[in-house]
């Protein structure tokens, strides 16, 4: 495909820029001399002569008639086979090569062609691709018709005199500092002005520019591109571009607001209009931020974007109340992901209970809704307020810290014990005097309420993604509004049976099955506690992981001392449960010191995928290929069901192999600067995102639940832009 051979160019560059000149390289029309000739009426010969120390590739040799009509397939001689770095096993020309065209019989007076090659040098550098147009006379007997020669140092073709025009010279086409030109100013502590000068006749690609701030303490947040220019590109096909000079704001996210030295870096791409395309061009700027505050993350963020296209179920044009509206239905929606299910089972045993009467089942159901609702408004709090201060921030962002995952494994333990019936949770200590059988109601359904957040964070469902996202940009009234009614979503189920008599009549009667449901129930609070494990081991490592074990095995310890010696007198059995505890606490402290786990998964390339990176997307765009991003992480639920679904199916590697695709998986179990920037660019407020970028057109953001026919239909309708 034409597209791809335009980072070729980039990528060869980028290697050897530091050591070669591009002095030091023949004029691509010196490098491949062109001769064309027709002797006979029904064939025409075009011969390259090529400079030693370049090569052409026979894939992308190719020819056609400028009036439209069809051309049987020219022939080549076989060329030289090598494993080439960029396109793996090639053909190759060096020296010369022939092309013979066929012609109807009937062809006679001047043809004109459309000649397309794609060649390198041998020092490490690709031509990007080239078109020449030549004109031919066709002979009206067997004489052969005057040779053509292309550019001996005048750049054109020449025919008895003649000079037809050609299309793509690289030899009018200005250097590269003078046909794109840049600069970047401090137009306030909180904000840059950037700006690209486009000389006349050129164009700069709007979706291929990266803007980077090199600073401690700030960065850049979306550019606020003006409105961009629909255009058909050779290499690109329709695009957005800059034929005039844009001026870019873009605002800046600061942690500290003292003046301060800073360096711009841009990486940016443009053509000459009907020639040549350059290579991505690198500009770094020095300048003063001055002192003074930042843009606040969530303006800065919630800034106008590349636009990506949204699949079915997201939206990214909310009003308030479609927001509370998404956020209900979110929550409702999250009563049935995997990640909820321990705590469904601690509701069971509350809502089995209800025979208490319909006081009881009413009292426990505000409760439990108390404890959502007040938990939903502390996290979205938080993530609002770190984010206001420069943290970048998303939805389970708690799961992102290894000590918080190990005190849920503690408390796993703990409350599948008490399910078990090996310790008593709730007890009064110290002859508190409380009524056991209130206080664990009130209490029990309250905490409930909270552990269903907490657990809740890791998944995400439809409608929550364009809620959330909607909350994030929003003042905090408004963005408190958005998680309690996410909150109110998760409870609604077990506030109607509370409230409505008719559905609590239809739950079991109280009777000798409820110890024997809650022992089982406690079943599932062990595998989320195993669960957690292996997110910690993925954290942290093995020691992190084993750390925990004995950590579980020291709470449990102290937790069996305490219900044997609850009752007794005196202070040594205390002392005992104070040392217990003590060594079930010292792991803690070891996790919270060691440092994330590096390395990723070895089996990366044996399943299909690579690791995402900025660079690597752009790259693989920059060559025209169909790219499917997953942001993922291993504490994400959600993430995990649609893998093993989806993601790892075999359908799903063949609709991608079809298309010539690359599968591009970011893992976001660790905070990621890259991974937050990419969900920031695209208004996700966590994980799954999952991302499709066509060789052509707008990015299209898939349903955070995935099935096989939604993807491969995404991906088909991707390469039929």
């Amino acid at each position: 495909m034409m597209r791809i051979l335009l980072i070729l160019l980039t990528l060869s560059l980028s290697t050897v820029a530091a050591a070669l000149d591009q002095s030091d390289l023949l004029p691509v029309d010196e490098a491949f001399r062109i001769e064309a000739s027709a002797p006979a009426a029904d064939r025409i010969e075009v011969r390259f002569t090529i400079a030693e120390g370049y090569y052409l590739y026979r894939h992308r040799l190719g020819l056609s008639r400028l009036d439209g009509q069809a051309l049987p397939p020219f022939s080549v001689p076989d060329g030289e086979h090598k494993v080439d770095e960029f396109f793996g096993e090639v053909e190759s020309y060096r020296h010369s090569l022939l092309m013979t065209q066929s012609l109807p019989a009937s062809d006679s007076g001047s043809l004109q062609l459309e000649v397309r090659y794609q060649g390198c040098a041998d020092l490490g550098i690709c031509y990007p691709p080239q078109k020449r147009t030549v004109s031919v006379t066709l002979p009206a007997a067997a004489p052969m018709a005057p040779g053509l020669n292309l550019g001996s140092g005048s750049g054109g073709l020449n025919l008895s005199g003649a000079e037809p025009a050609i299309a793509g010279s690289a030899q009018d086409a200005l250097p590269e500092d003078q046909a794109f030109k840049f600069a970047a100013l401090a137009a306030g502590s909180d904000r840059l002005l950037i700006r690209f000068e486009v000389a006349p006749g050129y164009y700069l690609y709007r979706d291929k520019t990266v803007l980077r701030l090199e600073a401690e303490g700030a960065r850049l947040g979306t550019p606020q591109w003006p409105p961009a220019q629909d255009h058909e590109d050779a290499h690109f096909g329709k695009v957005a571009v800059y034929f005039q000079s844009p001026e870019v704001n873009v605002p800046v996210v600061r942690t500290q607001e003292g003046a301060q030295r800073v360096t711009v870096h841009a990486e940016f791409q443009g053509c000459k209009d009907l020639g040549i395309c350059y290579p991505v061009m690198r500009r770094a700027v020095e300048l003063e931020l001055p002192a003074g505050p930042g843009t606040p993350a969530a303006t800065a963020d919630a800034a106008s974007a590349t636009p990506a296209t949204p699949a079915a179920g997201l939206d990214a044009g909310l009003n308030l109340f479609q927001a509370l509206i998404f956020a209900l239905l979110g929550g409702l929606v999250l009563n049935l992901m995997p990640c909820v299910l321990p705590i469904l089972s601690l509701k069971a045993i509350g809502l089995a209970k209800s025979g208490h009467g319909s006081g009881y089942a009413r009292s426990h159901a505000l409760w439990y809704t108390l404890g959502v609702l007040s938990s939903f408004a502390a996290l979205g709090m938080a993530i609002l307020a770190l984010r206001a201060g420069g943290e970048a921030l998303g939805w389970g962002f708690q799961l992102q810290q290894p000590l918080f995952v190990a005190v849920l494994v503690y408390l796993m333990t703990a409350l599948g014990l008490s399910m078990s019936g090996a310790v008593t949770i709730g007890a009064s200590w110290g002859g508190l005097g409380h009524s056991l059988t209130e206080d664990e109601g009130r209490r029990g359904a309250f905490f409930t309420g909270v552990l269903a957040c907490v657990v809740a964070s890791p998944c995400t469902t439809p409608f929550m993604g364009g809620a959330l996202a909607f909350a994030i940009a929003q003042p905090a009234w408004a963005a408190l509004a958005v998680f309690l009614a996410l909150g109110l979503g998760l409870a609604l189920p077990f506030l109607l049976i509370g409230f409505i008599p008719a559905l609590a009549n239809r739950l079991p009667r109280p009777g000798a099955w409820m110890e024997t449901l809650k022992q089982f129930l406690a079943f599932p609070m062990y595998l989320t506690g195993v669960w957690l494990v292996w997110v910690l081991g993925h954290q942290v490592g093995m020691d992190g992981a084993g750390a925990a074990l004995v950590g579980s095995v020291m709470l449990a310890l102290a937790l069996w001392w305490w219900e044997r010696e609850q009752g007794k007198t005196g202070w040594g059995w205390r002392a005992l449960l104070l040392a217990f505890f003590a060594l079930a606490v010292l792991p803690l402290a070891y996790i919270s010191r060691l440092d994330p786990a590096t390395g990723g998964s070895p089996s990366a390339q044996a399943n299909g995928y690579e690791a995402y990176s900025p660079e690597r997307l752009a790259e693989l765009q920059g060559e025209g290929r169909l790219v499917f991003v997953n942001m993922t992480a291993d504490w994400c639920v959600t993430c995990k069901v649609n893998e093993r679904t989806v993601l790892s199916r075999d359908a799903f590697k063949q609709t991608l192999a079809r298309h010539n695709g690359v599968y591009l998986k970011g893992d976001w179990t660790n905070e990621d600067p890259r991974i937050t920037e990419f969900l920031q660019r695209f208004r996700a407020v966590g994980v799954p995102l999952y991302v499709i970028f066509p060789p052509r057109g707008e990015p299209v953001i898939l349903p955070s639940i995935l099935t096989q026919s939604m993807v491969q239909e995404a991906l088909d309708q991707a390469m039929a832009k």
